[in-house]
């Protein structure tokens, strides 16, 4: 119950953070009536609120993973940090397809498998936020494209 009770002040601590950082966002004279800080307030308002039930209602025996399950989610964190870094040096395809690679290796080790989720999720978010979207993605990193 303690440790429960310590995520969810983690939480609402981080989410109020949050909140906070999100009002600091600028705007300009032409932003829409909701504005960018919204939505950032919102998906923080629902964190705190999550954070708070599970401190007034923590689980009675809480289940913790196996070290293996924690090891893959260090992992999946780690690939995802990385990922992040690697966009704009990179550009979208490449460090989307190791991404979803790895992180579907995980789901399912099957080498083959990884390497052709990774490339068809790539591709087809790529179509996707480029085309239908129409958001401004450079697909392969600058130096490859000159």
């Amino acid at each position: 119950m303690a440790s429960d009770r310590i995520f969810g002040a983690v939480v609402t601590l981080i989410a109020l953070a949050y909140i906070a950082s999100a009002t600091q966002i600028q705007t300009s004279f032409m932003a829409d009536p909701v504005g960018p800080k919204t939505f950032p307030i919102l998906i923080g308002a629902v964190a705190a609120i999550c954070g708070i039930v599970i401190i007034l209602k923590p689980d009675e025996d809480p289940a913790w993973p196996e070290l293996r399950t924690l090891g893959a989610l260090a992992v999946a964190v780690v690939v995802l940090v990385a990922y992040a870094y690697a966009l704009k040096p990179l550009g979208f395809l490449i460090p989307t397809a190791v991404t979803a690679a790895i992180l579907s290796y995980q789901i399912h080790p099957n080498t083959k498998q990884a390497a052709l989720a990774g490339i068809g999720l790539s591709l087809g978010l790529f179509i996707i936020f480029k085309f239908a979207l129409g958001l401004s993605l450079f697909g392969l990193p600058s130096f490859l494209t000159h």
